[in-house]
């Protein structure tokens, strides 16, 4: 499968539950407006990743994004004559792709499956649209995908302090500044 392949799913265990009520549950969407919430889930499908498939791929178009339901995903970079550096996991709850709302629109990490994953994905093409035309949707999505940015920019400064060896400790006081 490439990495841009989203499967519908028929829902099973605790995703038994209808895709509105899994957006209304995700924790980066909470208190988002019910008008804005209907937005999203006019471009909402639930996807299925396989244990080690590519969900996005490094230098690719962002047009797209997740919420991560179930599973585990890991952030890789290659870095040249040193292979595949990975930067960060992330799981149940948390976003994954945020290049979708930032020009140039491409992917600056792959993202891989670690285990069998569940996400609802979003297409970004229309949510960019539909921001232009609601600004206050555009700034909620801004703001929390900001978020999900320093969140993301903090973990691989860390990784990088770890990388060249400083002190756990140390690396800790330095990213909390």
């Amino acid at each position: 499968m490439n990495a841009t392949t989203a499967i519908d799913l028929k829902p099973t265990n605790k995703f038994m539950k209808p895709i509105e009520t899994l957006i209304l549950e995700h924790p980066f969407l909470k208190d988002l407006s019910l008008q804005h919430l209907v937005i999203l889930m006019e471009c909402a499908k639930l996807a299925d990743f396989t244990e080690d498939q590519l969900i996005i791929s490094e230098g690719d178009s962002a047009n797209r994004f997740f919420l991560i339901l179930d599973g585990e995903v890991v952030l890789e970079s290659h870095v040249r004559n040193s292979g595949v550096v990975q930067i960060q996991t992330v799981g149940a709850g948390d976003v994954l792709g945020w290049s979708w709302l930032f020009p140039p629109y491409h992917w600056h990490f792959d993202a891989r499956a670690l285990k069998a994953t569940k996400a609802i994905f979003f297409y970004g093409t229309h949510l960019r649209e539909r921001c232009e035309q609601d600004h206050d949707l555009g700034y909620q999505l801004m703001k929390r995908t900001a978020e999900v940015v320093i969140k993301r920019l903090q973990s691989t400064r860390r990784k990088l302090l770890e990388e060249v060896g400083i002190l756990p400790a140390e690396a800790r006081a330095l990213t909390n500044c």
